[in-house]
C-alpha cells in the first residue's frame, strides 16, 4: 500500500528512526519488541502520543467509541452512579479516575450527564502519559466545566495513587501498553526483537529472532503457549506483561470502588489459536490498517488485541473482588444505551436520529465494536458501599467469565 508522507512527516519519521537505529546500536545491534513499542509510542517529543500528531477524529488515524457517540459516555453513567452515590451516603469523597483519556470526549460525557443527573462529583482524576493529549483534554474540560457552571475538579495525575475509593476507567488503555514479541523457533519460543537493515536505502527496521526464552520468562506466558507442539514453526505473536504489571499494581491500590475495562481482544484459546500465525499487531495511519508496525514509528499508532483470561485470573486471585466479563454490545445494552437513546431523541425525526442510530449500531453490532470489544468490571470491597456488582446496571447478563 502506497501512504504518500507529508514534509513534516517525512521529517518526524527520520528523527525517530535515527534515535531507534542508536539504540539498536547501543544495545549491540537488536532491541526488545516492548522497548521499541515504548519509543515509538511514548519518547519524548518523537513518540506518537507525546508529539502534536493528530491522532484522533476524521483527521487522525483512528476513531474510539467516545468519539462516535456520547451516548457511550452516559450509558456508562448508569453503571457509575450507584458506586459515587453510596460514596456519597457515606460521607466519602466522590471520584473518578480515568486512564488515557484521549481527547477527553468520555470525560466530558460522563461530566455533562452526572450534571445533567444533578450529581457533581469532588474530582474526575485523569491520568495521561502524552502531554499534548493531556493539553487537549484540559482545553475541553476546562471549558465545558466554565460554561455548565459544572464545579468538578479536573484534575491530570502523573502516576496512580496509592489509595483508591471510587470508579476507575481505562477505556482502549492496554491495548496501547507496550507488549513483548515472541515467535516459535525450532520448538522453542523465543523473543522477537527488531535490528536495522542495513542492505535497503534508505535504512528499515525488520524483525530478528533473539534469545529463548529463560524459564523464568516461560513462568509469565500463558499456560496454553507451553504446547509447544501446538505451534507451527515462525508462529509469531504477543505476550503482555506490563500489561499485566499494571493491573496487579492498580488492583492492590483500588481499595473500595469500581474498575472498568473496556478493550477490543479476545480469550486466551481464540488469541493463541494456532491458526493466529501472526499475532494480533497493527499500526494505524489515516484510518487505514498496517500490518507492518514497523514501518512508519512515531507517526503511527501501533496496538494490540488484549489477551483477557490473564488479565482475568489477575482480578480472581485479588480478595474481595467480584468480577464480570461480557462483550460491550452485552454490557452497553443491559446498562440502558437505548432506553438513553429514545429518552433523549426522537425516533420520527429522521434527519437528527439517522446519525445517532448509526452511531449505536456501530457500538453494539457484531460485524463492528460489538463483539470484537470486551468489557472486564471488577469490584472491590463494594459490600462496604452496601452494593453488588451484578446489582449495577450493565452486568445482570450472562457473565462469560464462568
Amino acid at each position: 500500500m502506497d501512504i504518500n508522507l507529508t514534509q513534516p512527516e517525512e521529517e518526524h519519521l527520520a528523527a525517530m528512526m535515527a534515535k531507534i537505529s542508536q539504540e539498536i546500536k547501543q544495545n549491540g545491534g537488536h532491541l526488545a519488541f516492548s522497548r521499541y513499542m515504548h519509543i515509538a509510542l511514548y519518547e519524548p517529543n518523537l513518540g506518537y502520543y507525546s508529539s502534536d500528531i493528530e491522532k484522533f477524529g476524521v483527521a487522525g488515524d483512528f476513531i474510539t467509541a467516545p468519539e462516535i457517540s456520547p451516548f457511550f459516555g452516559q450509558t456508562i453513567v448508569n453503571t457509575i452512579l450507584p458506586v459515587l452515590e453510596a460514596l456519597k451516603q457515606q460521607g466519602l469523597p466522590t471520584r473518578v479516575l480515568e486512564f488515557g483519556a484521549g481527547t477527553g470526549s468520555l470525560a466530558k460525557s460522563i461530566l455533562l450527564e452526572l450534571h445533567l443527573r444533578g450529581f457533581d462529583l469532588d474530582e474526575y482524576q485523569i491520568i495521561e502519559l502524552s502531554p499534548d493529549l493531556a493539553k487537549r483534554q484540559q482545553l475541553l474540560l476546562k471549558n465545558i466545566c466554565h460554561e455548565h457552571a459544572i464545579h468538578t475538579q479536573c484534575i491530570w495525575l502523573s502516576s496512580i495513587p496509592n489509595h483508591i475509593e471510587g470508579v476507575v476507567l481505562a477505556n482502549e488503555v492496554l491495548d496501547a501498553i507496550p507488549c513483548e514479541r515472541i515467535c516459535m523457533h525450532r520448538n522453542i519460543w523465543h523473543r522477537l526483537d527488531i535490528a536495522v537493515d542495513t542492505d535497503s536505502s534508505p535504512a528499515s527496521l525488520v524483525s530478528t529472532i533473539g534469545a529463548a526464552l529463560s524459564q523464568a520468562e516461560l513462568n509469565k506466558i500463558p499456560p496454553v503457549l507451553l504446547n509447544t507442539e501446538a505451534f507451527a514453526d515462525g508462529y509469531t505473536t504477543e505476550v503482555h506483561l506490563q500489561a499485566q504489571a499494571w493491573l496487579r499494581s492498580l488492583t492492590e491500590q483500588l481499595a473500595c470502588g469500581l474498575l472498568l475495562i473496556i478493550d477490543y481482544g479476545f480469550h486466551e484459546q481464540e488469541y493463541y489459536h494456532p491458526q493466529r500465525q501472526s499475532g494480533t499487531l497493527m499500526a494505524h495511519h489515516r484510518h487505514r490498517a498496517l500490518t507492518d508496525v514497523l514501518q512508519f514509528p512515531g507517526i503511527s499508532d501501533i496496538t494490540n488485541h488484549i489477551e483477557c483470561s490473564s488479565l482475568l485470573r489477575i482480578l480472581e486471585e485479588s480478595i474481595h473482588g467480584e468480577l464480570f466479563f461480557s462483550s460491550q454490545a452485552s454490557y452497553l445494552l443491559d446498562a440502558g444505551i437505548t432506553e438513553l437513546v429514545l429518552e433523549k431523541s426522537d425516533p420520527h425525526d429522521i434527519e437528527h436520529f439517522l446519525p445517532i442510530s448509526n452511531a449505536l449500531q456501530k457500538l453494539i453490532s457484531e460485524a463492528e465494536m460489538g463483539e470484537l470489544f470486551k468489557v472486564i468490571a471488577f469490584g472491590k470491597n463494594l459490600e462496604t458501599l452496601n452494593l453488588q456488582l451484578n446489582q449495577l446496571p450493565g452486568f445482570a447478563g450472562r457473565n462469560r467469565f464462568y
